[in-house]
């Protein structure tokens, strides 16, 4: 179908890949301790519709610019690692004005809201030429070489691998926010919480700064 092959292991390999614990995990983990499933979940959406994004740029070629051009590269590389520094910067100087779960919450870093969660977690994705150049390499290897659909091959394979990956950060979410119920209680922990993910940012951002196109 479309000259994909080889579906069921591309199917394991993408739940493999999606279970491996990383950058997009401690995100999820951490806005579902701060505002609960709700925030988690905006958390994962945003990141699956940042992925989806690059799969959309796979099958109309953009990955492949992206990955011959050095200019494109660095502008997008610092572009997204500039983003990454900021964000991370704002929630290292933030301060918690109160505990507790909820939709929205006051703190240094402003209003908290399910908005800015999601856009937080679809921009570092979009912004992050290693998750385009992952989507091209991983991608063709699943369509024949000689299809006349290869477009359509990507965007089908693409979705698969997110739909999966997106209940599985769905899960995470729920599960996370349900063990973290009594520390969000505490005020203290959740200035932790948002300093821990702040420092992930800045040291994702400042990774990505290094990063050379290849």
């Amino acid at each position: 179908m479309l000259g994909i092959h080889d579906l069921p292991l591309f199917i394991v390999s993408g739940l493999l890949l999606n279970i491996t614990p990383g950058p997009d995990t401690a995100y999820i983990v951490g806005r579902s301790a701060q505002l609960g499933w709700r925030g988690g979940s905006a958390a994962a959406i945003g990141i699956s519709i940042g992925c989806l994004v690059h799969v959309f740029a796979c099958a109309a070629g953009l990955s492949a610019l992206l990955a011959a051009s050095s200019a494109a590269f660095t502008a997008v590389k610092w572009l997204g690692a500039g983003y990454l520094c900021f964000i991370g910067l704002r929630m290292l100087l933030s301060r918690e004005r109160s505990p507790g779960p909820s939709e929205t919450r006051q703190s240094g870093e402003g209003t908290i809201s399910l908005r800015r969660v999601f856009w937080q977690g679809a921009l570092t994705n979009v912004l992050n030429p290693k998750v385009a150049l992952f989507f091209l390499a991983f991608l063709p290897q699943f369509v024949a070489a000689d299809s006349s659909h290869k477009p359509l091959a990507f965007l089908l394979l693409g979705a698969i691998f997110i739909f999966n990956g997106t209940l599985w950060c769905v899960g995470i979410a729920a599960f996370a926010a349900r063990t973290a119920r009594r520390v969000a209680r505490s005020g203290q922990a959740m200035a932790w919480i948002n300093r821990a993910l702040g420092g992930m940012f800045v040291y994702l951002g400042a990774r990505l700064a290094l990063l050379e196109a290849r």
